[in-house]
């Protein structure tokens, strides 16, 4: 019986810090050990080429980083491919025969492409490269006929602009050669969005307010003592709050079964008065010590070798282009274009 395929992954724009973690990464680890899926996991260089076209050395040093941060989450080459999106050709010509499929006007109205371009602040220079990445991820999705794809909320959109590339394309040609995806979405939408240490909406590289993975001890202890609390939580005596305070939000997230009756007692302490928001922190801080050292410890081994590393990769890689290869066989066949 064949196993349902798992496509997932990552722009390399930089390392990834605890929302990448809790939003995708450690579940990834989960599926991927369940043994029940076969698991395709990539790092998208030319899709982060979309908006930093001029930093490709930047990409190409998060390249390495990222995969450290795989490895050390514990993402397993042999269990799952790990690959480099531009070393797949064909994806490029695939994403080149579904662009013909869709119209200018459908990808202006792709609500996530809308967001980002507004939040990337493009104006009128919008790169014609972001604006088709839909068509791309479509392209990545579809060569390893992909039937399940992890991803927060905010990509529903990009999972339904697959499903009517796949169906066009299978309507236009008279065949079943593509597979129409469904998305994976987290049950835990707090997990799924993790906002920054500044409680700002999203933990994110730009606006300086995330936990990276790679992070040593004392540069978590600074961050988490520098979070976010109730500004009005003055002196340890006074009532506090625990909505929007990030202390309690981070506490809900990482904390295990075994942590909850202490975090309930605590939550109650702190909002009857008496509790102290460097107790909490610190408690906070061991609660994420426990999940971060052996990930760390693992990332200075790995380190160790990065020759190793992109040997991975490129084992990765070359199985990851057989599999696209034969698709793009598949499509062209439908298509008519396979000439000699």
């Amino acid at each position: 019986m064949t196993r349902p395929i798992i496509l997932t992954g990552d722009r390399p724009t930089g390392k990834l810090h605890l929302g990448h973690y809790v939003g995708s990464l450690k579940n990834r680890v989960l599926l991927q050990n369940q043994d029940k899926y076969d698991m395709f996991v990539f790092l998208a260089d030319q899709q982060a080429l979309t908006d930093h076209a001029k930093e490709s050395e930047m990409i190409k040093e998060s390249i390495g980083n990222v995969a450290l941060d795989y490895l050390s989450a514990g993402l397993d080459p042999e269990k799952s491919t790990i690959f480099i999106q531009s070393q797949i050709p064909e994806l490029a010509e695939l994403t080149m025969y579904y662009m013909n499929l869709v119209s200018l006007a459908r990808l202006e109205r792709n609500p996530t492409v809308k967001t980002e371009i507004a939040q990337k602040g493009f104006g009128e220079s919008i790169p014609s490269g972001f604006l088709v990445y839909p068509v791309s991820q479509a392209a990545d999705i579809t060569a390893f006929k992909a039937n399940l794809v992890p991803v927060g909320n905010d990509q529903k959109p990009m999972i339904e602009q697959t499903r009517e590339i796949v169906r066009s394309f299978n309507y236009t040609y008279k065949c079943d050669v593509l597979v129409e995806p469904e998305g994976m979405y987290p049950e835990n939408e707090a997990a799924g969005r993790l906002p920054g240490l500044d409680g700002n909406a999203k933990m994110s590289k730009s606006l300086g307010n995330g936990i990276y993975l790679s992070d040593d001890m004392d540069t978590v202890r600074k961050k988490v003592m520098s979070m976010y609390t109730d500004p009005n939580h003055i002196r340890v005596e006074d009532p506090g709050q625990i909505e929007g305070n990030m202390v309690f939000h981070y506490l809900d997230i990482f904390g295990r079964e075994e942590d909850q009756t202490d975090i309930a007692a605590m939550k109650e302490h702190y909002q009857s008065g008496g509790l102290g928001d460097v107790k909490t922190k610190r408690y906070l801080l061991d609660i994420l010590e426990r999940e971060l050292s052996p990930i760390r410890e693992r990332r200075l081994e790995f380190a160790k070798d990065m020759g190793q590393v992109f040997a991975m990769l490129e084992k990765g890689s070359e199985k990851a282009r057989a599999v696209a290869g034969q698709t793009l066989s598949e499509v062209k066949e439908a298509m008519g274009i396979n000439y000699f």
